[in-house]
């Protein structure tokens, strides 16, 4: 099969006015970047259109370094949905440099099933991330400058919460001093940086209903505390109209097309291991304005990202999706049934049926929100009709939909199945409305209680002194309505990233709390996870080049 990137530069994009024409976008309303991109204003979001429209949420299982494929899967599936003859979009995040040039090599897809232009999406696309990095830092230099200027007139604070950011994988930066040198280099500090998808104006970003909403969450991040114990905020700075001038035109949301030309949202990019790993509202509501049918994805396994949809976006937007798809691998599954991963790409039925366990936990979890759910086994090369008869046929028991997707190799024909799956049970047993995890008037402490234990199956919530100080601060500030989105590898139920398939009797270690006053959430770092990532030993950027004016090695 021939590879991404040949995929990606063979595929013939239309021009950016006829993918919006596709959908009834009118092009003057359009702001192109190039040929093939363009910004879509928010003001087009129609409140009545989205209440009519069909939400799907695409998750998956506990994921492994094979990955799932939950993006190849939405676009395949918007693809399949399009080619039987219902108007479908989807609306995706924006990856990260990062992991494009850490692990992953690329968030567009893959195969048959990707967003175009593959390149310019994967690197700095319409330039929203930079945009968000430089509205952080830009309020780190304010803040600084503003310490420095006033320590005559005895203004200091006691402690600064506000990190920068930077979106590359760079370990040496998790901390870091500032203001060294003469003391007109400023006022020495500790600080440090976390990866730019973690910021708090990337969660505002994703979470702002519009430009004064915006601004007003900008004007309530909370940067650090006086020696009076009194909170310091970016309106107190005054800072909060220029943060939102650097984020002018990155509000608004990005349309591009599939390789079927389908149209497609890409805005917005936290991770949902460290932050909460949605797509920006906007974006989605964009979708549901233009779209009958509209496919997004959570990130990474059902426990952080769909947990975090429903309980942090759909709580806030008034959102509630009709449908969820949990995407599963023959690869995956065998890894959680306890087969080596040197031995995934082999035969292994017991694995198979061993590792559906992982499979049960989160089906039985998106059902507690009462959520229809259906399974998609993404097909790899490497799978045998035998294996995934054994999920089919397990799912058949559970009384769960179940469809295999080759979209990868076949683009949307090889989604047709899934895709009449998707119709058919939205059509007749659509969701229920939601049921959160836990209410709004709940401690700060027993929502990640609610969340270790009924999500991940712990079997209590062990919170450090240093945290239950945060804990303190929180309350005192009136922020314990705020939901709360926990920080924990990816790789597990549990804060072990090797604990695989459904682990048991385990704890679930808080170590800190971060306020996100502006994006109106709780962060809870949970075990040693880093909101800085490094870099692996040999990163992808190392395999990425440019030959005879095509960059290649992205995917």
């Amino acid at each position: 099969m021939k590879s991404d990137s040949q995929i990606a530069h063979e595929t013939k994009l239309l021009p950016i006015a006829e993918i919006g024409a596709k959908i009834n976008i009118p092009q003057e309303a359009l702001e192109p970047y190039g040929k093939y991109m363009a910004k879509v204003p928010y003001t087009l979001i129609d409140e009545e259109k989205v209440k009519k429209a069909n939400l799907i949420m695409v998750t998956s299982i506990t994921p492994t370094k094979t990955g799932n494929g939950k993006t190849t899967v939405s676009v395949g599936l918007a693809l399949g949905m399009n080619r039987l003859g219902k108007k479908a979009v989807v609306a995706l995040r924006e990856p990260s440099l990062g992991p494009c040039f850490g692990m992953k090599g690329g968030a567009a897809g893959g195969g048959y099933a990707q967003v175009l232009p593959m390149e310019k999406i994967n690197l700095h696309f319409t330039g929203d991330f930079h945009a968000i990095t430089s509205a952080n830092n830009m309020i780190s230099a304010l803040l600084d400058n503003y310490c420095y200027q006033n320590q005559d007139q005895g203004f200091a604070l006691k402690e600064v919460l506000w990190r920068r950011v930077l979106d590359v994988n760079d370990r040496n930066l998790r901390n870091v001093v500032t203001g060294l040198g003469h003391r007109t280099d400023g006022v020495v500090n500790e600080s440090g940086f976390d990866i730019t998808p973690a910021s708090e104006i990337m969660a505002i970003l994703c979470l702002a209903k519009d430009e004064e909403d915006l601004q007003r969450r900008v004007e309530n991040i909370l940067l650090g505390f006086t020696f009076e114990d009194k909170p310091f905020t970016v309106k107190d700075l005054g800072v909060a109209g220029a943060i939102t001038a650097l984020l002018h035109d990155a509000i608004h949301p990005n349309l591009v097309q599939t390789t079927e030309h389908t149209p497609a949202f890409i805005h917005g990019g936290p991770f949902a291991n460290i932050a909460h790993g949605c797509n920006s509202v906007m974006a989605t509501k964009m979708g549901m304005t233009f779209g009958d049918y509209v496919i997004t994805e959570a990130g990474f396994g059902a426990d952080l990202g769909a947990e975090k949809f429903i309980d942090i976006k759909c709580r806030k937007a008034g959102l509630s999706p009709k449908l969820t798809v949990l995407v599963v691998t023959a690869q995956a599954l065998k890894l959680h049934g306890g087969i080596d991963v040197t031995e995934i790409k082999q035969p292994h039925p017991d694995g198979i049926r061993q590792g559906m366990a992982n499979m049960d936990k989160h089906i039985a979890n998106m059902q507690a929100f009462g959520q229809t759910v259906v399974v998609c086994i993404n097909r790899f090369p490497d799978d045998t009709d035998e294996e995934l008869a054994l999920v089919q046929k397990h799912c058949q028991e559970l009384g769960v939909g179940c469809a295999v997707n080759t979209a990868y190799t076949d683009g949307g024909k090889g989604a047709e199945a899934l895709a009449q799956l998707v119709i058919d049970t939205i059509d007749k047993h659509p969701s229920a409305p939601l049921k959160m995890l836990y209410s709004d008037d709940e401690s700060i402490e027993e929502k990640v209680r609610k969340v270790a234990q009924r999500i991940y199956g712990a079997d209590d919530v062990v919170i450090k002194p240093a945290a239950k100080k945060k804990l303190a601060h929180i309350a005192a500030l009136g922020f314990t309505h705020f939901p709360v989105c926990i920080a924990k590898t990816q790789y597990s139920f549990s804060e072990d990233a090797k604990a695989y398939g459904v682990p048991t009797h385990f704890k679930i270690t808080i170590r800190d709390f971060v306020i996100n006053a502006g994006a109106e959430m709780i962060v809870a770092i949970a075990g040693s996870i880093m909101r800085m990532p490094g870099l692996p030993k040999s990163p992808q950027a190392e395999r990425l080049y440019v030959e005879n004016g095509v960059i290649e090695g992205l995917s």
